[in-house]
């Protein structure tokens, strides 16, 4: 199966409205840290799509009494989408190259874009060293040019993190444990943590209306 890295979450979002059936979906800010978790922890796109339609067949599989209410998040498929990641690191499977879906002139615009939100949220140091990136040379190395824009943004989420007060985080985490309180039994610890961590810097960073930097969001 050939897929585009880059298209990650709109692959995944795109995947769950057609295995839901139901139309047009809004995915929620759990989904979406969800998601990126699965990101930030490798696991490869394929294992997220096979997990999706495992975990679908499986609740339609059910007796119709018991498929009263449906399935209105990705994390019903989170241990599924696990099987399937070890099912596919068991296998090995070689990857296969797909073309990045943006251009270098696309490239550009985000991280300059990015740069001017940094430096008008205050930030012009990050913003400067957005903008000392070698664009050029690192879009034919996609990868690096992704590890260099995390390692900016790692930078400015302890900043939002270090600024937000306890009332944010706790209402944040309340939040969270509200959303995720179905689904617990479906992920381990590890699982959790790193959710956790996802889902709060996903709101200190919408709080301070800092951008994301990652290749990922210019493709969505």
């Amino acid at each position: 199966m050939t897929l585009n890295y880059f298209n990650y979450f709109t692959e995944i979002e795109e995947h769950f409205q057609r295995a839901r059936g139901t139309g047009l979906f809004l995915l929620s800010p759990l989904d979406w840290a969800l998601i990126e978790s699965w990101k930030n922890s490798g696991v490869p796109l394929e294992a997220v799509l096979r997990g999706i339609d495992a975990a679908f067949e499986k609740w339609r599989a059910r007796p119709a009494r018991a498929r009263f209410q449906m399935v209105n998040s990705v994390a019903y498929c989170a241990q599924a989408v696990a099987e399937e990641a070890q099912s596919l690191a068991a296998g090995a499977p070689a990857k296969r190259a797909a073309p990045p879906p943006f251009s270098l002139e696309d490239v550009r615009a985000h991280v300059q874009r990015n740069a001017d939100a940094l430096r008008g949220a205050g930030h012009g140091d990050l913003a400067e060293s957005l903008e000392r990136l070698n664009l050029e040379e690192l879009y034919r190395d996609l990868e690096q040019m992704e590890q260099r824009l995390t390692a900016i943004e790692e930078k400015m989420i302890a900043r939002a993190r270090a600024a937000a007060s306890e009332e944010a985080l706790f209402e944040a985490r309340r939040t969270l444990d509200q959303e995720l309180k179905p689904y617990r039994g479906k992920m381990n610890a590890e699982q959790l943590a790193t959710l956790e961590r996802q889902f709060l810097d996903r709101k200190v960073l919408e709080s301070a209306g800092l951008p994301r930097l990652s290749l990922f969001y210019l493709a969505m």
